[in-house]
């Protein structure tokens, strides 16, 4: 008979099941014939190969979480540990020391077969048992040459050891080179991994090279093959009138329209409007790119845009999800064009209720590319000379402020998280040499588009969830109940309290504290600490809500030319507009796709989320490595058990070494997040005031360390002492002070 693999792992997951030998297997499943034979052979390797069944040592066959294994990824630490984060998400991480990872990398699949549990099932340790899929095949790094052979000093310092390459790979590179190599074989026991270069990519010291390394590191795609580019190329730089009446869009191109983004953007996808009602209320239209009508599902535009999930925006450049030929083109909402658009019409009273909304495809013919700070201008500075250039539009933004303002006020009634941190603009020569760092404003005009597309993005995801139509939603899971409960006691430290239980706390609780903390000493500390409490927002097929925006429904609409995901949704919503439903085949395949493209999409934010970090940490560094020895006001923005880190008004932060405080012996309190003097009981916690001295900067780890001004250097116990009792004291203090810094964990 022909074995169904579901029949198979029902039957590998039976209590009374003990690991089977193929033979075994396949006399069970009474399997006959050479054809049903090879065919079984081929099922229990392809699942071996998934990794969803295991193969022993003595080449039995079962289930991992029968065999006490989990199932997950590395997360490596450049100290040389790492932790397994399991497929299953009710598991908890299991810290892996460096022993026994055998050969592990970051972000590789593997089994891990728990050692130890902590008391009340706390801490779990294991070791790696198998290696089901390597995420890493390339790596970036400064090359050695030693002669006869070389070697790679990663760029990622979670790759702890260095990778040997033979001479024949060399590829011409020379010492102090930055190249990419391709790994031709892992690591095994103490060997080190062997590499290939397959491109050498300039000095490290050149210009240019440095951000090139984090786009190859992350294997970021900088270019577009040549059927992408050519499908792009086919896309024509005008609409025409026969096309638009043939589609049946509505015609909005007698409406005043504009767009308002940052004044170098380039692929403007959307656009509002505001109308005052003869009822009082306001009419707002969104109106966005409708990428989906020249991206055609499964073209090669497609698959290109699934791969990249979103566009990444680095210091110097952006690696765009779509070739420019599109984002820059037709498919940007230029001033005074015909464009073609997916528009949603709302209605909101005077208390921004929603009283009804429309979702249609549409023509637009923007009035207006208008930017940020012109339009901060107008409606805060009542600039002169911008006055008179928009006399026409005038009233039409302070409508749109007053509604903005509206909705804001009805978000934060219903209990939206609103962290207001600092954001920075890093400035960078033609040569990629960073030469200042200014602040991101988050102004009015700001808040005009953000209230206008939460509000968008919300109505999108309710009016398709209620049709029971395959969607893509933007969720925010709850925080942990342990998380939480460690946040209230926190908060307690400060007079505060959040109402409500660790288990059912409404994020209204927490506004309320943000709220409460505004302009307070203690208003860093607080937000930040909040803030990492938080889970991290991502894609999902399913509307499980928005913890930090307290919305029941969220879905990501207006972006299509930067994010996959709105990208996918923009086709479900056309198709159920033109053809008021899904025929079953269709509804079958796309709820079927739409996990994946979550899945993905989550994994290529986060990735792009890294790489943007790097290159800001890096810039920083760098920006900051002519300024050794100056003084600058700072606050402290994270304590650890090894020191704290400040940052600077211009965003940079740098580490205080626990070593570099001289003036005590500092211990290290997690539960308040603070370093305390054992003699002097001097406290240093989150949102202190600090002026600190730039002490060493290393570009290699963009790191930045600084040093206190006026730090006394640490009192002697002997100079507190002078008789036989004080000197045994001494002794004692100072073995007592050893034995604790032999049991604080290693950093």
């Amino acid at each position: 008979m022909v074995v169904a693999e579901e029949h198979l792992l029902n039957f590998m997951r039976e209590d009374a099941y003990k690991p089977m030998s193929y033979k075994e297997l396949e006399q069970h499943f009474q399997v006959e014939g050479a054809e049903e034979f090879r065919s079984f052979l081929k099922l229990l390797n392809d699942l071996e190969t998934r990794g969803i069944i295991i193969r022993t040592r003595t080449d039995r066959y079962g289930v991992p979480e029968r065999m006490d294994l989990i199932r997950g990824k590395i997360q490596a630490h450049a100290k040389g540990f790492a932790f397994l984060i399991p497929d299953d998400k009710d598991q908890s991480d299991v810290y892996i020391h460096a022993n026994d990872l055998m050969s592990a990398m970051n972000g590789d699949v593997v089994f891990v077969r728990v050692n130890s549990r902590g008391p009340s099932g706390g801490k779990l340790e294991g070791e790696v048992v198998r290696i089901i899929e390597r995420a890493i095949t390339q790596i970036v790094g400064i090359f050695q040459n030693n002669g006869a052979f070389g070697f790679i000093l990663p760029d990622d310092k979670r790759l702890t050891r260095d990778v040997f390459v033979p001479k024949e790979s060399f590829l011409g590179a020379v010492d102090g080179q930055k190249v990419v190599a391709e790994i031709v074989k892992y690591p095994e026991g103490r060997a080190s991994a062997e590499g290939k270069i397959i491109e050498i990519l300039g000095h490290k010291d050149d210009p240019g090279v440095d951000i090139l390394s984090i786009i190859r590191k992350f294997n970021l795609p900088e270019m577009f093959n040549d059927e992408v580019m050519d499908e792009a190329e086919a896309a024509p730089d005008a609409i025409t009138e026969e096309e638009i009446q043939a589609q049946g869009r509505r015609d909005l191109r007698d409406k005043t329209i504009v767009t308002i983004d940052g004044a170098d953007a380039k692929d403007l996808d959307d656009a509002v409007n505001v109308e005052k009602l003869e009822n009082g209320n306001y009419r707002l239209g969104v109106h966005i790119a409708d990428v989906g009508y020249y991206v055609k599902e499964n073209s090669k535009l497609d698959q290109e845009a699934f791969n990249r999930g979103c566009s990444v925006y680095l210091v110097d450049r952006v690696i765009p999800m779509l070739p420019h030929r599109l984002s820059n083109g037709i498919c940007s909402l230029n001033p005074q064009v015909d464009r073609l658009t997916m528009s949603c019409e709302m209605e909101f009273d005077t208390t921004g209720k929603l009283i009804k909304h429309d979702i249609f495809t549409s023509v637009i013919n923007t009035t207006e590319r208008m930017t940020y700070t012109d339009v901060r201008k107008i409606l805060e500075d009542e600039d002169a000379e911008l006055m008179d250039r928009y006399s026409d539009l005038i009233d039409f933004f302070k409508q749109m402020k007053e509604l903005a303002l509206i909705l804001r006020k009805k978000r934060m009634k219903r209990g939206a998280i609103d962290f207001d941190f600092q954001e920075s603009k890093i400035i960078v020569d033609n040569q990629g040499v960073p030469v200042d760092i200014v602040k991101r404003e988050r102004s009015i005009a700001e808040q005009i588009i953000e209230e206008f597309m939460l509000a968008a993005n919300e109505t999108v995801a309710e009016h398709f969830y209620w049709l029971k139509v395959p969607f893509l939603y933007r969720i925010h899971e709850h925080p942990d109940a342990e998380k939480l409960m460690n946040l209230m006691t926190f908060i307690n430290n400060f007079g505060y309290v959040i109402r409500g239980r660790s288990n059912s706390i409404h994020p209204r609780a927490l506004q309320t504290i943000i709220e409460e903390i505004k302009g307070s000493k203690e208003e860093t500390v607080i937000s930040t600490y909040m803030l990492r409490s938080m889970k991290q927002a991502k894609y999902d097929a399913e509307s499980t809500g928005h913890f930090g925006l307290a919305a029941d429904f969220y879905s990501h609409f207006t972006s299509p030319i930067r994010r996959y995901p709105d990208l996918v949704i923009h086709r479900v919503m056309r198709e159920i507009i033109t053809s008021g439903a899904l025929s079953e085949k269709r509804h079958e395949y796309l709820a079927s796709r739409m996990h994946d493209i979550a899945v993905q999409s989550s994994e290529r934010e986060r990735l792009a989320v890294d790489a943007e970090r790097e290159t800001d940490d890096l810039k920083k560094a760098e920006f900051m490595l002519d300024k050794v020895g100056e003084e600058f006001e700072g606050i402290v923005s994270s304590v650890t058990s090894f020191g704290m880190f400040v940052e600077l008004d211009n965003s940079v932060e740098g580490l205080i070494r626990l070593s570099d405080l001289t003036d005590d012996y500092y211990h290290y309190h997690e539960a308040q997040l603070a370093l305390i003097g054992e003699r002097t009981s001097k406290i240093y916690r989150i949102g202190d005031e600090v002026k600190v001295r730039v002490s060493r900067v290393n570009i290699t780890d963009y790191t930045i360390d600084f040093e206190l001004v006026d730090m006394k250097p640490r009192k002697s116990k002997v100079s507190l002492v002078d008789d036989k009792k004080g000197e045994k004291k001494q002794s004692y203090v100072k073995a007592k002070r050893k034995k604790k810094e032999k049991k604080r964990p290693k950093i």
